[in-house]
């Protein structure tokens, strides 16, 4: 690739490409690569000017040579990548707002009078065709009173208000079609899977790949909890599937050998081999974006409000132009009130306002599913707080294997390793990887792995029964026992960490001590929200007493409970919403999926379960609690917006009726004004609610 270095300071190249126009795909291509290399740790392409912005680390020399190395042709960017990037919606509506207003104002130099009155007319129809629709419906709403002002000015002659009018309208639907899109775009491409690793069945064995190498026609086996990264068949094994994701379906459904799965959603139960059919994700992106948009999701409780509000006021406004009218005698008093209504601006500036709002949340690393959800957040009172994982750091490690049996420390941590490997949770990743830095390597050595959530595992390896998981499961549910030589070294267990207990043939064969550290943010965060008006936080957690206590002390929250199982979060969330609070639930584990589910706004920790993310109606993708503190700070804002916008809206347009009837400014005067401050208000709504970079960081 050729290019120009047109500025550069250490560690950053802006750079102007040597070619003709730079289409939105080589656009797309060109960052895609860029933020493929190890070294380059920001890229920006605007495909306008042909130029980039490259942050880098390390050898300047080395980039140069990767971007001389570069070519369009030789690379293979993700189809989903280049499906769903966006910047060809961006560029297409740019360039479609920019023709409008030459168009528009152009056309008054350009343009004979006369041949712009038959022009207008005919634009006219339109919108006086919409009102005739509307009212064959029985119904009298905004259409309504579109074709009425407009209808009325054409045939008074005043073209230069008709046109103003419709211009105006015309920016506004632009507008919010627009950021709708762009919102919904941008939402569907933070759903979209994210599966770096799969299980590929090979000669009988499961086998750890990236997803990347897996092609149509190979076998993947996907466990209880996981999320299934493409669509395909069902060759083997039986499970229930949520399929929410995709179809909008409250309750799993089964699947065996013939069924088809989609890529995205999740196995809550059971374990499937899937003969993969497709690889792509833009088949799941397009999934998202006809799910997002045929969803009320979308809409807030506020949204839904301002567009009824909007409708309800026609007749009044309606009513309003004839009462003057009469009383005045004087059409261009009565046209004044006509001008000038409350519902188109309420009915354009809610919509954009939530939407920004998603959209601006997606830069903090936060993804929410809908308006409703963020206004949920901006009303709650209590929040429900996981502790593994959540809480605390999210990568858990082994500290110590104590061995109560045959079994040498080594032995009892590669078996542990090899039955957790398959679960998607904290604990069983920090197992997972003590064994891989004591280069404990094995083969698959056990039977069909059955996970019970929030308990525990079990197996079968060379005929012996294998359970690993917690105290409650291991000595109680499974009736395990412990030598009685070895009784004084169990009592002595090391308190300052959490155990996972293992046992082979009902006896205890050896306690792995995991360290669990509190994040050190987490006071912090649980401070500022209660600065931020949330007035119970909670945590709740399967852990011990001793442990729960521990961390609830240094926490601050205001309650805990220790030793709760996954319905007991979910009851305690709808009891909590029978006595009139708004609650929120933050987790990351499969056994949280119940208490998201029940909560009026669930929020997943994106290092999490997949099932957590898909159910959770919020994820949050940043490593730092305080993004919490943000999410809260960004709904706070928004409902703030709206009510100022409520409030704008009447004043303006109110003083704009009552000038207009006092005689004080014309018609034109009157509909200018009114659609240029809905215009602003709108401007205003897609602008960033929190601007302060410390706000990033939940400061």
């Amino acid at each position: 690739m050729k290019f120009i270095i047109k500025h550069e300071i250490k560690g950053r190249l802006r750079i102007h490409v040597v070619q003709g126009r730079m289409t939105c795909a080589q656009a797309d291509t060109l960052c895609w690569f860029l933020e493929k290399q190890e070294s380059v740790t920001d890229a920006k392409v605007y495909e306008r000017t042909a130029d980039a912005v490259i942050c880098y680390t390390g050898d300047r020399q080395e980039l140069i040579e990767v971007l001389r190395g570069f070519c369009y042709e030789k690379t293979e960017v993700p189809e989903n990548v280049l499906a769903s990037s966006g910047r060809e919606l961006n560029s297409a509506f740019r360039e479609k707002l920019i023709m409008k207003v030459i168009l528009h104002y152009g056309g008054k130099f350009i343009i004979p009078y006369p041949i712009r009155k038959v022009w207008m007319t005919f634009k006219a129809l339109r919108y006086i065709w919409q009102g005739i629709r509307c009212l064959a419906r029985r119904r009298i709403e905004v259409p309504v009173l579109d074709a009425t002002a407009i209808g009325v000015s054409v045939v008074r002659g005043d073209f230069d208000t008709a046109g103003s009018v419709m211009f105006l309208l015309g920016v506004g639907e632009l507008l919010e079609e627009w950021t709708h899109k762009k919102s919904v775009g941008d939402l569907a491409r933070s759903m979209s899977l994210n599966v770096r690793k799969v299980w590929l069945k090979r000669d009988d064995q499961e086998v750890l790949v990236n997803a990347s190498a897996i092609r149509p026609g190979d076998t993947v086996v996907v466990h209880m909890g996981n999320v299934i990264p493409f669509d395909g068949e069902v060759s083997g094994g039986e499970g229930m599937v949520n399929q929410a994701s995709l179809t909008g379906e409250p309750l799993p459904i089964r699947r065996a050998q013939g069924n088809t799965v989609y890529a995205g959603t999740v196995l809550e139960e059971g374990e499937l081999e899937i003969l993969v059919r497709a690889v792509s994700g833009s088949t799941r992106f397009e999934k998202i974006v006809t799910m997002i948009e045929d969803s009320e999701k979308l809409k807030s409780a506020l949204e839904s409000k301002a567009e009824h509000l909007a409708d309800r006021l026609v007749p009044y406004t309606l009513l309003g132009t004839g009462i003057v009218g009469f009383l005045t005698r004087n059409v261009t008093k009565a046209l004044s009130v006509l001008m000038v209504d409350f519902s188109c601006a309420l009915k354009l500036a809610m919509p954009i306002a939530v939407l920004s709002a998603i959209r601006e949340a997606g830069t903090y690393g936060i993804t929410v599913k809908g308006g409703k959800y963020l206004e949920a957040v901006a009303e709650a009172d209590t929040i429900v707080f996981d502790k593994t994982g959540t809480l605390t750091k999210a990568k858990p490690t082994v500290r110590d294997v104590i061995v109560f049996g045959d079994y040498p420390e080594n032995e009892a941590l590669r078996i542990a390793a090899c039955l957790e490997e398959h679960f998607p949770h904290s604990m069983a990743k920090a197992v997972v990887d003590a064994a891989k830095k004591r280069k404990l390597y094995h083969e698959e050595m056990h039977s069909k792995v059955e996970y019970i959530v929030a308990h525990g595992i079990s197996s079968y390896i060379e005929e012996k029964k294998v359970v690993i998981g917690s105290s409650h499961f291991v000595f109680e549910d499974e009736g395990c026992t412990i030598r009685p030589d070895m009784q004084e070294r169990f009592d002595n267990l090391p308190t300052e960490y959490s155990h996972l207990y293992l046992a082979i043939e009902h006896e205890l064969t050896a306690v792995i001590c995991i360290e669990d550290p509190l994040r050190a943010e987490a006071a912090e965060m649980v401070r500022m929200l209660k600065e931020e008006g949330l007035g119970k936080i909670v945590m709740m957690t399967g852990d011990s007493e001793r442990t729960a206590a521990s961390i609830a002390r240094r926490v601050g929250v205001d309650e805990y409970y220790s030793e709760v199982l996954p319905e007991d979060k979910a009851r305690f969330i709808e009891k909590e919403k029978a006595y009139g609070r708004q609650v929120i639930m933050i987790g990351d584990g499969i056994n949280d999926s119940p208490a998201l589910s029940a909560a009026d706004a669930g929020i997943a920790i994106s290092d999490g379960a997949e099932i957590a993310r898909e159910i959770a109606d919020i994820t949050i993708a940043s490593d730092d609690l305080r993004a919490v503190v943000t999410l809260k700070r960004l709904a706070d804002a928004m409902t703030k917006r709206i009510n100022s916008n409520y409030r704008g809206i009447v004043g303006i347009n109110s003083a704009l009726i009552a000038l207009g009837v006092g005689g004080v400014i014309q018609p034109t005067t009157s509909a200018l004004l009114h659609n240029t401050s809905t215009l602003a208000i709108s401007l205003k709504s897609m602008q960033n609610l929190l601007p302060d970079e410390e706000l990033r960081n939940g400061n």
